[in-house]
């Protein structure tokens, strides 16, 4: 990505939004009605447990259940509705930015929420780094449609002078302000959430961003929803902006893992098979930590996945040149055809294993720990992955190549929950 970023006034830019926010006497605590990203929530059991931590937890919205997408999204419509109504979630008073804080042990990640003009997208300036599924983005859209609402901010990152100048300036100095709300997540994180409305910091933070461009972190079908919902739209309005949170990254640094693959109707044993004589196969020792580690080293060599779900751990590594040769496309960068994702999708999973690339075939799963358990449980095959280089991300989005989807993820996450944006008040 280049760091200077485009000329001043042809980058980002943000505007306040009245966001969208629980009334903490309403709810039982605001960690209680949380959510992670509604693509990170992807085991029944995980939908369960949030939907019992509270009545009103944000999934009812991300992820409604009902028998019918058409049934899904409205219930989503009706229950934001009646919260409103009620008084469960309230509009704040004025618009404004918001500055989040993430902060787990020696985790420290601080950002900007707002609305990001979409235009840019096609100038450059926020950078897609993954493919994404047509399915996935019409089913977002029918309920951001429905919903008139975002419900969740995309991640974004850009990089700024690495120092606390600009954007990152007036977020150092609103955090040592009495915050909007802190709260602990079940997993540890603490978040705090501050309302900028000075308008001259708003134009400090505008100011800097102007110059700058994003590379997509997390959150791929939703930016190209935002993108479809803005090209139905006729008229100029709340739809040509869409909800995300900024990240400088040469001052808060993002965590870069791997998104692995649990293969439901592949049994290991087959697998395994279907691999001899066109990777190298070896047992490597667990627990799963220990494993993981063989699957760093063989990594920094080359092409490397670790097979999971019979009680064992495989690696394989070395795949065949002439596989290689005849599946994966010859006419984009080597960085991108050599990466695991690629040969992962181009190599095993089409060509030597013939697994579909729809949910009732594979599931995408972010931990290690969870992709072995589903395995083992169900008699079927967890694909582990080591994650990518951030500069590989960076330099393949700016050539505007497309990485095989759920190649990567960027953490820490914002919690979903915290603050949504109505597109009936903008």
């Amino acid at each position: 990505m280049n760091t200077s970023g485009p000329a001043a006034g042809q980058g980002l830019r943000l505007i306040p939004f009245r966001g969208l926010r629980y009334v903490p006497e309403q709810v039982g605590s605001l960690a209680a009605v949380t959510s992670p990203p509604y693509d990170v929530v992807v085991r029944p059991d995980g939908l369960h447990h949030l939907e019992s931590a509270d009545p009103h937890n944000i999934v009812r919205l991300i992820l409604p259940q009902a028998g019918t997408a058409a049934e899904r999204h409205r219930q989503a419509a009706d229950t934001l509705k009646r919260w409103l109504a009620e008084g469960v979630l309230a509009p704040d008073p004025v618009p404004a930015l918001y500055v989040y804080e993430q902060r787990a042990g020696d985790i420290l990640q601080r950002g900007v929420i707002g609305a990001l003009a979409l235009s840019p997208a096609s100038e450059g300036v926020v950078l897609p780094h993954e493919d994404v599924m047509d399915d996935v983005v019409e089913d977002r859209a029918d309920l951001m449609r429905a919903a008139a609402a975002h419900l969740e901010p995309l991640l974004l990152s850009y990089e700024g002078e690495g120092g606390p100048s600009g954007a990152t300036a007036v977020i150092e100095r609103v955090v040592e302000r009495l915050p909007l709300l802190t709260t602990t997540t079940e997993d540890g994180v603490d978040h705090r959430l501050w309302a900028v409305t000075d308008a001259a910091e708003r134009a400090e933070v505008q100011s800097d961003l102007s110059r700058r461009q994003a590379l997509i972190a997390d959150g791929h079908h939703r930016w190209a929803t935002y993108l479809r919902l803005q090209q139905e739209q006729s008229a100029p309005g709340p739809w040509d902006f869409g909800l995300v949170l900024l990240v400088d990254t040469a001052r808060y640094p993002l965590r870069v893992r791997a998104i692995h693959r649990l293969l439901h109707r592949l049994p290991v044993d087959e697998a395994l098979r279907a691999v001899d004589g066109l990777f190298r196969v070896r047992p490597v020792d667990g627990p799963l930590p220990r494993a993981l580690d063989a699957l760093g080293a063989a990594a920094a060599d080359g092409n490397a996945f670790l097979l999971a779900g019979d009680g064992g751990f495989h690696l394989i590594d070395r795949a065949d040149e002439a596989l290689l040769a005849r599946t994966v496309r010859a006419d984009r960068p080597a960085a991108w055809r050599t990466l695991d994702a690629t040969v992962l999708h181009s190599a095993l999973l089409d060509d030597v294993w013939q697994v579909p690339d729809a949910p009732e075939h594979i599931a995408y799963i972010h931990a290690a720990e969870a992709a072995v358990e589903q395995a083992e449980r169900r008699g079927a095959t967890a694909v582990l992955m080591h994650p990518v280089r951030e500069e590989v991300v960076r330099d393949l989005a700016r050539q505007g190549v497309t990485m095989p989807r759920k190649s990567t993820s960027f953490g820490p996450k914002p919690a979903t929950g915290l603050v949504l944006r109505s597109l009936d008040l903008d």
